[in-house]
């Protein structure tokens, strides 16, 4: 009996058919009500109407500077907390880990609830409030920053740093030439899992803007519900926006590139 052999095109079957239904498919059927008109009719009058509006205008901007507030804050938390796990000799540093990894295992909504009746016992839930907005998406988005800087700080070879110190380089020196360009690759992964889903996690804008702070993917989820034209729309403006923050923060380049390109 022949036994059956399995190529790697093979094997590729399963990822094709999955990358076609549910990528591909979805994305044409976007591409289709985008631009045409609810006669299904090919027309630009969905981005002619979005982009005359500086509500919607606004809106995006919000979306935004909301996301990059909460990249940066998440980065300014995350950096030194993962450096420390890294660096440090702690033979429980896992659980450390564990810790910050813990809230991810609650319900999102759950957690988004808990700091809701927190800020409303202290309160700070009142009217259109941009801090809690980003509050919430910074406890939200914290570990998906943290996990890839951690786990790409723990790679470093430590004679790399022994090197540095035979040559007279002091912390400061081995922190800016060697842990900070070769951590990039962590901090561009970490930027992109928390910048993109910010601009559109509404949930949290929703319950802890008191529904008052608006940003795009709340757009998309009330045009969804009434006028798919409009919604696939905005929908592929936000796609656009996505790729050119992945393009722009070296998301489609290798990981060897992006090291070699900062040593």
């Amino acid at each position: 009996m022949k036994v059956p052999r399995f190529s790697r095109k093979t094997l590729c079957i399963p990822y094709a058919v999955f990358l076609v239904f549910f990528v591909i498919v979805p994305m044409l059927v976007i591409l289709v009500y985008a631009f045409t008109d609810r006669n299904m009719h090919f027309s630009f009058g969905n981005f002619v109407k979005f982009f005359s509006d500086p509500t919607k205008l606004s809106t995006i901007a919000y979306s935004i500077v909301i996301a990059l507030i909460t990249t940066v804050v998440c980065l300014l938390i995350a950096y030194p907390i993962a450096y420390i796990l890294a660096r440090s000799k702690m033979k429980k540093k896992y659980v450390v880990l564990m810790l910050f990894v813990l809230p991810m295992w609650i319900n999102f909504v759950l957690r988004v609830n808990a700091i809701r009746e927190l800020f409303n016992w202290i309160g700070l839930l009142g009217e259109a409030n941009y801090f809690n907005t980003v509050f919430g998406m910074v406890y939200d988005f914290l570990p998906f920053m943290i996990l890839p800087l951690y786990t790409t700080l723990m790679k470093i070879d430590n004679s790399l740093y022994e090197a540095s110190a035979d040559l007279g380089g002091n912390a400061f020196t081995a922190f800016t030439r060697i842990t900070l360009p070769l951590s990039v690759p962590g901090i561009v992964s970490g930027v992109t899992m928390v910048f993109l889903p910010s601009m559109t996690n509404y949930v949290v804008s929703d319950m802890l803007g008191n529904s008052m702070v608006t940003i795009i993917g709340k757009f998309i989820y009330e045009y969804f519900g009434s006028d798919w034209h409009m919604g696939s729309m905005v929908a592929l403006v936000l796609l656009i926006v996505v790729f050119v923050s992945t393009f722009l923060t070296g998301g489609f380049k290798s990981e060897e590139n992006v090291r070699g390109a900062n040593l």
